[in-house]
């Protein structure tokens, strides 16, 4: 009896231990968002002036607004790229690849090995490759190529993820109906895994859009809106960079990091609506 009671005490006392340690992280990692957040709120919003959103970028204005341009589309014109090619990959180690097969698991270690890159690596790859040798030169369609690669393994991964959460169950009972994998796949189980695949596509717009290494060495850092793809242009996150380290307007690169926090806010609130709304449908 006296030491079945001990070991009630020793649970619930390693229960009381593990649940102080994870409201404490869960408070401190809270508690850093808000500081950044805030830091961020209270020294952008004294520098936030019209001229900062003029059309035209000049070196007294250094206007956001051809920034704000360029990085709409970038992210478009990489998600275009790596999220068909991701889908569809997944797709195929999910639900057409055996489980023995040698090549899935030379994807996976590859996919695994990609996601691990620093940024700056991807950033010279793009310039030897798709800027010197492909001569594209510092251009929209080199860095849209070069995030795409970045981010094809987090949309190929957690399209996975989301494959794999779709009870068999679905697929026995379309199979069972008479349908083959393919309508299987686009018409049960691609639609069931729309809400997981859309948040790897929200983690990889955040990847875009604050990726800052790799677009120096492939987009460049002209601040002005491109014409074509062909041109060279920045994003938020890079004038930010070129803001800072000129050091002359300071103030203006805590602006353009506000604009560029309330851009991503914005985005992912979007995504996560149109997550809910597509997971009722």
């Amino acid at each position: 009896m006296k030491n079945k009671k001990t070991g009630v005490f020793r649970r619930k006392s390693q229960d009381i231990f593990l649940s102080v340690i994870t409201y404490g992280a869960a408070i401190i990692a809270m508690s850093m968002l808000a500081f950044l957040v805030g830091y961020v709120i209270i020294k952008g919003v004294p520098n936030l002036k019209l001229s900062l959103f003029s059309l035209q970028y000049t070196s007294d204005n250094v206007s956001v607004v051809p920034a704000i341009i360029t990085t709409v589309e970038m992210t478009l014109l990489s998600l275009i790229i790596a999220v068909p090619l991701g889908v569809f990959t997944a797709i195929y180690l999910v639900e057409y690849a055996s489980r023995k097969n040698k090549l899935v698991g030379i994807i996976r270690i590859t996919a695994e090995t990609l996601s691990g890159i620093p940024s700056i690596v991807y950033g010279l790859f793009g310039m030897l490759f798709f800027v010197t040798a492909l001569g594209w030169g510092f251009s929209l369609i080199a860095g849209a190529f070069t995030l795409s690669i970045m981010i094809l393994p987090l949309i190929m991964r957690t399209t996975e993820e989301a494959l794999k959460s779709v009870p068999d169950s679905f697929r026995e009972g379309s199979f069972g109906l008479g349908a083959g994998r393919l309508r299987t796949v686009f018409r049960i189980v691609l639609p069931s895994a729309v809400p997981g695949i859309l948040s790897g596509i929200i983690l990889a717009i955040g990847r875009i859009v604050g990726e800052t290494a790799a677009l120096i060495y492939t987009a460049g850092t002209v601040a002005q809106t491109p014409s074509n793809l062909t041109d060279s242009a920045r994003t938020l996150s890079v004038h930010m960079y070129a803001l800072s380290s000129e050091g002359l307007h300071t103030g203006e690169a805590y602006a353009t990091a506000l604009i560029l926090l309330v851009m991503v806010i914005g985005i992912n609130a979007f995504a996560s609506y149109a997550a809910k709304k597509l997971a009722k449908v």
